[in-house]
């Protein structure tokens, strides 16, 4: 696919303060991208950028091959979905959807066509002559989405469209959204701060922070492969080591980090002896074990103790002190025995991990490589 919209050295200042510094993305047509960050880091406003909210202080917005960093938001063929859904009070659902085609001059009959389709994308053709005030928070943004696209926009712009709604009803909402994409084929454009909608829901991502983008890629990419110790950080839970280079022996070299025996990790990026590197391991990454494991040469192990147990059903998180640090670890329950011997408080393990999950990062996050001590979650 072609690259469909482009934003090319985008920045933005308000005051003395720059909230967006030299971004440059490209979107594939048709396919859900998220702007993904903390709050305060810029991803909002450059969807505004992308709608014609605001106007970048350098930079420029390409839309299927046209600059639209001058269009004012109704001639970009760019619609937006808000966090309040913004819907008429005083309109049915029916009407809240129709608003646009009315406004276009469209005839009644083609209207009340294009309108019950719409109707039953998002499976409200019963609620079609009830107010907003009487439908449920998904059913609202749901509406909301609908009037949106019904007059057909390039790109369809979400900002924190489900921040409102509760845990459960948000995790319905990704469901419904996959399919109203899948349904539609026009590309969506996500902002959200939530880690676990982006993963869920985008072929895509920028992880953004203080204004610059940190990484783009698929979630997988983004999880599995983080470039920086922010990102390792943001997405999902990690454990960062420094370390020195001692020996590199392609593709693996050997680490000597404060507190463990030597380190295998695997050459994902380009080391000589004597380099200071930085690197994280998921918590699912690690193998617990009461007895001292026999393991193949490419396995690192070493004995901790337990010092924090957090059951939560589908797995357990346990915090291991390994000298002087605290390593977070996560067990699965892919098989559970009430009968077996468990692991609990007080006691002393092995923990094992291949050397292929010691992902080396860009930069270090200096912050997250003190020695950890009360770090539980």
């Amino acid at each position: 696919m072609d690259d469909f919209l482009i934003l090319d050295g985008i920045s933005k200042s308000f005051g003395k303060h720059k909230v967006l510094d030299n971004i440059s993305l490209t979107v594939k047509k048709g396919e859900i991208f998220s702007f993904l960050g903390p709050s305060g880091c810029g991803k909002t406003t450059l969807l505004r950028i992308c709608a014609g909210f605001e106007e970048p202080d350098s930079g420029r917005v390409i839309l299927n091959g046209v600059d639209i960093t001058k269009l004012s938001p109704n001639k970009r063929q760019v619609n937006t979905v808000f966090q309040n859904y913004a819907l008429f009070p005083n309109l049915s659902v029916f009407e809240n959807i129709a608003f646009g085609l009315r406004v276009s001059g469209i005839k009644e009959s083609q209207l009340n066509d294009e309108v019950g389709k719409f109707l039953e994308l998002i499976q409200l053709t019963s609620h079609a002559h009830k107010k907003p005030d009487k439908l449920s928070g998904g059913q609202k943004q749901r509406v909301a989405i609908a009037r949106a696209l019904i007059n057909k926009p390039n790109v369809l712009l979400l900002d924190e469209p489900l921040a409102a709604l509760d845990l459960k009803l948000r995790q319905r909402m990704l469901v419904d959204l996959d399919n109203i994409h899948d349904e539609v084929g026009i590309t969506f454009l996500y902002v959200t701060h939530d880690q676990s909608e982006a993963m869920s829901l985008s072929d895509n991502i920028a992880v953004i922070n203080e204004g610059k983008v940190e990484q783009v890629g698929t979630p997988a990419q983004i999880y599995e492969a983080p470039r920086t110790s922010f990102v390792a950080a943001f997405i999902g839970d990690t454990n960062f080591f420094e370390g020195d280079v001692i020996e590199v022996d392609e593709p693996y070299s050997k680490l000597r980090v404060d507190g463990f025996t030597e380190v295998l990790a695997y050459n994902d990026k380009k080391i000589k002896k004597g380099d200071k590197v930085h690197i994280s391991i998921r918590p699912e990454k690690f193998t617990l074990s009461i007895e001292k494991p026999d393991l193949s040469e490419k396995y690192n192990s070493i004995k901790g103790k337990v010092e924090e147990i957090i059951y939560l059903g589908y797995h357990t998180k346990y915090w291991v002190r390994v000298n002087e640090f605290l390593v977070e670890t996560k067990r699965l329950h892919d098989r559970y025995m009430l009968d077996e011997k468990m692991i609990t408080w007080g006691d002393e393990i092995w923990l094992s991990w291949h050397a292929d999950y010691c992902y080396r990062l860009w930069q270090s996050l200096k912050a997250k490589l003190k020695k950890r001590r009360t770090s539980y979650k």
